[in-house]
């Protein structure tokens, strides 16, 4: 019940929080709710991992597809040396996973300390 709590707030924080604040606000939003929420540290690296995973790649799939992928296209060739936008968005997705990843990871261990 934890994991899918804090994977719906992780998800939730972040995506309000990336409208109003830079993008980086994803860390602080998984670091916030696994303080809140504690989680064992593999489990919260798991769920800030998989909640920025789904929401940054279906955002940036969903972005992406509403022009046709026009734009991904051209910035892959630019970033990866390949016309994929998938790759892109995976790439894009993949950031935004580790970056939540580990922010959970860090809260995780925080809190583990301060317990003992």
């Amino acid at each position: 019940m934890k994991f899918i709590v804090s994977f719906l707030l992780i998800g939730l924080l972040s995506l309000v929080g990336c409208l109003y604040l830079p993008w980086w606000s994803i860390a602080v939003a998984a670091f916030i709710v696994t303080l809140v929420i504690h989680q064992r540290p593999l489990k919260a690296f798991i769920t800030g991992f998989l909640a920025l995973l789904l929401l940054w790649g279906g955002l940036a799939w969903w972005i992406s597809s509403n022009n046709e992928h026009l734009l991904a296209h051209k910035v892959s060739v630019v970033m990866l040396k390949t016309d994929s936008p998938f790759i892109l968005i995976l790439v894009t997705a993949l950031i935004g996973a580790i970056t939540a990843g580990l922010a959970a990871l860090s809260a995780s261990f925080l809190r583990s300390a301060n317990h003992k």
